[in-house]
């Protein structure tokens, strides 16, 4: 998202329509190893390490040490802390949990019935004077909570998955005042009560249960949601889809007695409503003993030798500087993070790879881009790979990527998925556009998601701010539920973005070749900040033929700060002025 000045413009216009008819320190040194001796045998389990809370229903002075973290955190945009906060199982009473970056709170018990909060977990924009469209970066999951005034404030922009959550309440998506938002992403949650978007421009909803729904601005998505508005769009601006095609919710850490144990959810077809709703959920474990806790300072090497020895990974909280790329060849293989635990790729290599395997689940996780050009930072699947996976797909959950905004990262593309049936399950894809080390070749970053395989699936893709195409379709059979974008503000011209003959590369771009696609959904916004008189041809580019499919396409010029020609190809019609109004297209062809 995006500097002050342009907030006002989308903020006050968001907040005029919502409201209108509403009565770690970096990594030790790699140490090299003596010739032929043989490496130790690395342990499972273990200490979850100094960034790890957790908290008993016993535990004193909860709400002091609470405090604290979020005195440390609440404006530590581009800071190095990284917090995990655990309760166990119990009953909590008297508790704000107030949400800074990078911190993640969650309950130990299998169903967040388990793990009850009288009380609140919050997230508000008083350190951005009301404004919440840079609260990224923080998380709640599987926890049950009971509101101290009925409604608990969880107003959010990108990268703060709402999972697994039970409010006995409603759920305010706004900040105090109902200032400027642009979130956000629920799954697997019961909201006994109301949403309440109020000004958020944006929001993705997936497989939960909710009272009702308030109100939307530009783009509301509902898939598998018990309780959701019906489809309307363009207005009211609701999407709904009755089911979720395919998903498996994430990896979560809990408590069998005293062993920490990672429950892998099962796969679902079809799915609606939550997953634990009925007691235990399906699916099977595993021992933390499986896995290698990772901490701070560890290298890339260890890591690996850790997925050799046939470890799973849990990373805890804190950044890891990476050497190399990690390299997940086996099935079934689980990374997990801790805290938005960060991967930062030294020396231009990838952060991490998976093999042509079934069943990888990453998540959890954060990768920022290094000084040194990295051709990409995430690889699912080597390149060309036709296998089957759709018995066992490969998940990835909450990994986000940055590039820039914490220092000069670059990236050409952020994110490739290869393997066939991949499921993207909520990730933001960011070019930083404020912070540090950030201009239009500063943090140069071509490419935001790459899909070359067969059958993937993505539900709750933000991808922001790349130099030519946020996304890149060029699989056959794609699937997209909710997409949220804006074009690179920072263009200096138009010749800058100039794609051949065309104005601007399109946010979204399927591939010439493609024959069947579909999207639900998808919107693209644009401010042109630096050269307000660039001209972007379309949002959204695909093949014109009978299988690609669109459903709810909007584009949004932010002030009038450029213009969209199309909304789709030469289809829709085009923005103008500085009202900030959506451009829309309800199906194509």
């Amino acid at each position: 998202m995006s500097s002050v000045p342009r907030r006002t413009v989308l903020g006050a216009a968001a907040a005029v329509s919502a409201l209108a008819g509403l009565s770690v320190p970096a990594s030790a040194a790699p140490t090299t190893p003596v010739a032929n001796k043989p490496l130790a045998t690395l342990p499972g389990g273990g200490d979850l390490g100094p960034n790890v809370i957790v908290f008993d229903p016993s535990t004193a002075g909860i709400q002091a040490r609470l405090d604290q973290i979020f005195a440390q955190q609440e404006t530590a945009q581009f800071g190095t802390g990284r917090y995990q906060l655990l309760f166990k199982p119990g009953t909590y009473s008297g508790l704000n949990a107030q949400l800074g970056f990078y911190t993640s709170v969650s309950g130990l018990g299998l169903s967040p019935d388990d793990t009850t909060i009288n009380g609140d977990i919050t997230v508000d924009a008083g350190w951005f004077n009301g404004n919440a469209t840079q609260n990224f970066w923080r998380s709640a999951e599987n926890l049950a909570l009971v509101p101290v005034s009925g409604t608990n404030r969880w107003a959010v922009a990108q990268a703060a998955p709402f999972r697994r959550m039970h409010v006995r309440g409603s759920l305010n998506l706004s900040p105090n005042g109902y200032g400027w938002a642009s979130g956000g992403y629920i799954a697997d949650s019961r909201i006994d009560g109301q949403v309440q978007p109020y000004s958020q421009q944006q929001w993705y909803t997936r497989d939960s249960a909710i009272g009702s729904w308030l109100n939307g601005v530009w783009n509301m998505v509902f898939s598998g949601v018990q309780g959701a508005p019906a489809q309307g769009f363009p207005n009211p601006v609701y999407t709904t889809l009755a089911t979720t095609p395919v998903s498996r919710e994430k990896p979560f850490l809990y408590l069998n007695g005293t062993e920490y144990r990672v429950f892998l959810p099962e796969k679902r077809t079809n799915a609606s409503g939550v997953t634990w709703g009925n007691g235990t959920p399906r699916g099977t474990s595993l021992s933390l003993s499986q896995f290698y806790v990772a901490k701070p300072g560890v290298t890339a090497a260890t890591l690996n030798q850790a997925l050799t020895q046939g470890l799973h990974l849990l990373l805890t909280p804190g950044i890891y500087h990476l050497d190399q790329p990690i390299q997940v060849n086996r099935a079934n293989t689980v990374v997990l993070g801790l805290g938005y635990a960060t991967l930062v790729p030294d020396n231009g290599v990838t952060a991490l790879k998976t093999a042509d395997v079934d069943g990888v689940r990453l998540a959890g996780f954060l990768i920022d881009a290094g000084t040194v050009n990295s051709n990409t930072l995430l690889e699912v699947g080597p390149a060309g790979t036709t296998t089957d996976h759709s018995a066992n797909p490969t998940t990835v959950q909450d990994v986000f990527v940055r590039i820039g905004g914490a220092g000069a990262g670059k990236a050409t593309t952020s994110m490739v998925i290869n393997n066939r049936h991949t499921i993207v399950d909520h990730t933001w894809l960011w070019r930083a556009d404020h912070g540090t080390g950030i201009g239009w070749d500063t943090n140069r970053a071509d490419y935001g998601l790459v899909v070359n395989g067969a059958d993937v699936l993505t539900t709750g893709l933000f991808v922001e701010h790349f130099n030519k195409y946020d996304v890149q379709w060029n699989g056959e059979r794609g699937r997209a539920i909710f997409f949220q974008n804006e074009k690179a503000y920072d263009a200096p011209n138009q010749a800058a973005i100039q794609n051949g003959s065309i104005k601007g590369y399109a946010a979204y771009k399927v591939g010439d070749n493609v024959t069947v696609h579909e999207g639900w959904g998808l919107g693209s916004y644009c401010y042109y900040n630096v050269a307000p008189t660039i001209v972007q041809h379309n949002g959204f580019a695909a093949p014109n033929r009978s299988g690609v499919k669109f459903h709810d396409l909007l584009v949004v010029s932010l002030g009038g700060q450029g213009q969209y020609e199309h909304v789709i190809n030469e289809t829709g019609a085009p923005t103008s002025g500085t009202s900030t109004v959506p451009s829309t297209v309800v199906s194509y062809p």
